[in-house]
This record gives C-alpha cells, sequence and structure tokens, in this order.
C-alpha cells in the first residue's frame, strides 16, 4: 500500500489527532500486495458475471454485502479488514482509539455517471454522504476500494484539498460525514466498468461504552433512511419516484449548508402532515 500526501493533508492529520470532533482528512492509497490484488481480480471478474444484464441496463447499483454468497462476503471482508486500510485509518486518531467495521452497511457499488435528478444524482455533485457532523465525538470513515476503474473520473475531496482519478486497486479514505466531495468526468460507454466497495468504520475513544453504541444506532438508522429514498428514485420513470428524486436532491443542497437545515425541514413536513391529517379528521 502506498498513500499520498496533498496540500495541508499532514498538517490536517495532526490536527485531528487531538479530538475527534475534527475532521478526518481524505487520504489515498493503493492495495498492491499480490494477495489484495488476487482478490480485486476474482471480486471484479464475478461482479462482471453474475450481474451482466445490470451493467447493461446501465443504472448505478448498490448491493448491500451481507446479501451476497458466503465465499464473496470472506473475500470482501479480507479487503476491508486488511491492515493497510485500517492503519491508514487509525493514524489519525488517538492512541487507543477503538475501531468498529460496520458492516451493516457495506456496499458494493456499480456506478454510472448518472445526472438525472433522480436518486443517485447527488452521488455526482457536491454533497456529504452524512449529516451527522454536529456530534462531537466519534467518527465514521468510509474506505472506496476500487475493484476495477480506468481514470475517467475524478473524485474531489473538496474539503481536504485531495483529488484522484481512480484506478484499479486504488483506494480513497474520507470523512463520511464532514468531507464534502464530488465526481467530475463524462460516461464513455467504452470505459472500464466502475466497480467498487463502500465500507464505513466507526472510530469511537476507548471506553466510549454506551456512547460508541448509540452513534452507532444513529449512523446505522440514518443511513438506512436515506439509502431507500435513494433507491427508490434512482433512474426516476414515475411521478413519485420524481418527486421523491427531486426531494432527495433538496435535502443534499440542504445538507451542504448545515446538517440542521434538511432535520429542520423534515420537521416542518412532519408537523404539516399532521396538521393535515388532525384537520380532515376533525372536520
Amino acid at each position: 500500500m502506498t498513500l499520498e500526501d496533498h496540500g495541508t493533508l499532514a498538517e490536517t492529520g495532526k490536527r485531528n489527532t487531538q479530538r475527534f470532533a475534527r475532521r478526518f482528512a481524505a487520504r489515498i492509497g493503493k492495495l498492491k500486495d499480490l494477495a489484495a490484488v488476487k482478490l480485486i481480480d476474482e471480486l471484479a471478474a464475478w461482479v462482471e458475471d453474475t450481474y451482466r444484464r445490470d451493467l447493461e441496463a446501465r443504472p448505478s447499483m448498490h448491493v448491500y454485502v451481507r446479501s451476497l454468497p458466503d465465499e464473496i462476503v470472506a473475500k470482501i471482508n479480507r479487503l476491508s479488514d486488511s491492515e493497510a486500510v485500517h492503519s491508514a485509518i487509525m493514524e489519525q486518531f488517538p492512541a487507543g482509539s477503538v475501531i468498529t467495521p460496520m458492516k451493516q452497511t457495506d456496499e458494493l457499488y456499480i456506478s454510472h455517471y448518472n445526472k438525472d435528478y433522480g436518486g443517485d444524482h447527488g452521488l455526482f455533485t457536491k454533497h456529504y454522504d452524512g449529516n451527522l457532523r454536529f456530534i462531537p465525538v466519534g467518527s465514521v470513515v468510509r474506505a472506496l476500494i476500487y475493484l476495477q476503474s480506468s481514470a475517467t473520473y475524478k473524485v474531489v475531496f473538496g474539503d481536504s484539498q485531495v483529488e484522484k482519478a481512480f484506478e484499479t486497486y486504488d483506494f480513497g479514505l474520507l470523512d463520511f460525514h464532514r468531507e464534502l466531495h464530488w465526481v467530475e468526468g463524462e460516461y464513455n460507454p467504452d470505459d472500464k466498468q466502475r466497480i467498487l466497495l463502500k465500507c464505513n468504520y466507526l472510530v469511537a475513544p476507548k471506553n466510549a461504552g454506551w456512547v460508541a453504541k448509540a452513534l452507532m444506532a444513529a449512523n446505522t438508522g440514518v443511513f438506512y433512511l436515506v439509502k431507500a429514498t435513494m433507491e427508490y428514485s434512482k433512474s426516476p420513470s414515475t411521478l413519485p419516484q420524481y418527486l421523491v428524486g427531486y426531494l432527495c436532491n433538496i435535502m443534499r443542497l440542504a445538507n451542504n449548508i448545515s446538517p440542521l437545515v434538511p432535520i429542520l425541514m423534515a420537521a416542518l413536513v412532519m408537523l404539516g402532515l399532521g396538521w393535515g391529517v388532525a384537520a380532515l379528521f376533525g372536520a
């Protein structure tokens, strides 16, 4: 594995070791030992064979790793639990910090450059992956492990001033809640199919106890809710899908301003719906 420092990365990483409330600085690495390369090649070949029809249909696709065959999950875990990935994450945190893989949220991602204002439109425009960056303790780090990719799309990690046109065997690490990032590029049908793993890790202080459990529950709950709405409205073809897709994009833009804005918007919508139902039945 190799790591590349960009701009103020080292300085930012040093500051991050002081407390968890600071952003994890994005990192770039490569899995290049023979065992990892062999695993990646096997997984890429399996994905292309198993999801051949989905690849031809061309929508983006997320599949939870936990839903895949056991032998495939085992191979993925060997990559996501590798010393190369874990050590690259933990060097930015205080000694004694505890890393917990969030296996229930790990995904296999077949990516296409979709800008159709559906649920996955926001993956290619400026966005934060999560909206819990106001929580002052604990961090969620996401690893993007590229099983197959040509250097056509460039991922820009805006807050860390890091950018990379990822290729096969590369990986990137980012702060799930605190890194504004986006993708630049144009779809080319002659490119290699872009296949990657999205693996998430909760890093909490030593002896965090119930706090770490609460952070895990909050992150998992929000993750599933957001993912369900995105998947429903991906590549929309019906009016409800378009409406939910537009709502996803509005919430994304609101989250770019502040994580509290979409929470307030959702609360107002729920209050409005409650008032409407009460008025309907009260009449």
